[in-house]
């Protein structure tokens, strides 16, 4: 079986303009090559839309980078496109969503990203491209709602196009996300299978060659969807797990236990949005947007009842194990991969870690320096190796042996992931 390719995501360093971005592959991806043992390491770049347009005007600067990358034996095969800009400000929250698919601005970024990408592409290797899923949910409307659906209408001809032109195929994966108009696999199947059929017009049909899925594993857990059955509900649609980002959620098992909240609250911080979601005893799921408002305040909000277990939004380490009574959501992230290895094209799939947090870590988690920083990258790379990429084969084939034999009884399960604001 074809290995599936690994990288780790630059969207954890906060440069966003050429220099900044070269100067990070010496400080950090390099050495991370190094220091997790690896002759040449992929590195699924995070371009901001102005390093993007820059890059997609001049060749010279693109042949910069390229020279960089060679320097310190890293490649690129995916690229992050989700922030547009800025991802590393005081505060990023939902500034991080705009601008919308329904915004041309989003179009022109992520095209960018793909004739540069191409340009980049080791021989012989396809490209991957993640984007938000459409908006944060509001305001969304059916205007927007077109709007979007005729951008990637126009992105699958463009893509095909420069195919045609390159002999390079590059793929772009919508990331369904907590609180997005497209929240869970579900979700951006529902919005996306159809758009790919005849019925639609031409100028308003998502070509599925081109256009797939980003299975944030991180995301997959926080909504409470079983892994197999989330793989299989996209394949079944005809569409294709484009990319996996390789990431685990923070989970409390008993929010109500003594000591778990004050726990819990060690990870809220001012950044970045911390979605949460609780799963109830009847199977819903209750959703808050942010951290601080599930755990709540006694004298303004409630936040979430906190009677069934917790999964929050915050990328944790991948070879971390938090202490009691938190823990990580890694066996998502090997379900997950395990079905997307045994899936339709799933060694095509790529294999991104992206464990954006390491800044915003609390206190006794949070690196002291680039050498803890770069160690910490490199464990998550052999972690990735080790329990991701060296499993056999057949034990992948097994787990979707079981997930279609279950196949009824998890379509009833998951019929209850509608969420409750």
């Amino acid at each position: 079986m074809t290995q599936m390719l690994l990288s780790y995501c630059t969207n954890v360093h906060p440069a966003e303009d050429l220099d900044g971005v070269i100067d990070q592959l010496a400080r950090y991806a390099g050495p991370v090559r190094e220091a997790a043992g690896l002759d040449t390491l992929g590195v699924g770049l995070w371009l901001p839309a102005e390093l993007a347009h820059r890059l997609d005007a001049s060749a010279a600067d693109r042949e910069r980078l390229r020279a960089a990358l060679a320097e310190h034996r890293l490649q690129v095969h995916t690229l992050n496109a989700f922030p547009y800009g800025g991802f590393h400000r005081e505060v990023v929250k939902l500034a991080v969503y705009s601008p919308t698919w329904a915004e041309r601005a989003r179009l022109e970024y992520v095209l960018a990203c793909a004739r540069v990408l191409a340009d980049l592409l080791p021989e012989g290797t396809d490209g991957s491209i993640s984007t938000l899923p459409l908006a944060w949910r509001a305001p969304w409307t059916r205007a927007d709602d077109d709007e979007a659906t005729r951008a990637f209408a126009t992105l699958s001809a463009e893509l095909r196009e420069l195919r045609r032109r390159t002999g390079r195929t590059v793929r772009v994966a919508v990331e369904p996300e907590p609180g997005c108009v497209l929240d869970t696999v579900e979700d951006v199947v529902a919005w996306l299978a159809p758009r790919t059929g005849p019925e639609y017009p031409e100028d308003r049909r998502i070509d599925p060659e081109h256009v797939g899925v980003c299975l944030d594993t991180c995301h997959l857990a926080v909504s409470f969807a079983d892994p197999a059955g989330a793989v299989r509900r996209i394949t079944d649609a005809g569409l294709r797990v484009v990319k996996v980002q390789a990431s685990a959620a923070l989970e409390v098992a008993d929010p109500s236990a003594p000591g778990a909240r004050d726990a819990v609250g060690r990870f809220v911080e001012q950044r970045y949005l911390h979605q949460v979601r609780e799963l109830t005893a009847s199977g819903d799921v209750l959703a808050s947007d942010d951290l601080p408002v599930a755990l709540g305040d006694e004298a303004r909000r409630p936040g979430l009842p906190g009677e069934g277990p917790w999964r929050v939004h915050f990328h944790v380490p991948l070879h971390h194990e938090p202490a009691a009574p938190l823990a990580a959501t890694t066996d998502v992230l090997r379900d997950a991969v395990a079905a997307v290895r045994a899936a339709p094209h799933g060694t095509d799939a790529h294999l991104d870690v992206e464990t954006y947090t390491w800044s915003v870590l609390p206190p006794g988690a949070l690196p002291n320096g680039t050498g803890e920083l770069v160690a910490g990258i490199a464990a998550e790379l052999r972690w990735a190796s080790e329990h991701l990429l060296s499993a056999a084969p057949a034990a992948a084939t097994a787990a979707a042996d079981a997930a279609t034999a279950t196949s009824a009884a998890t379509t009833a399960a998951t019929a209850a992931e509608g969420v409750t604001a």
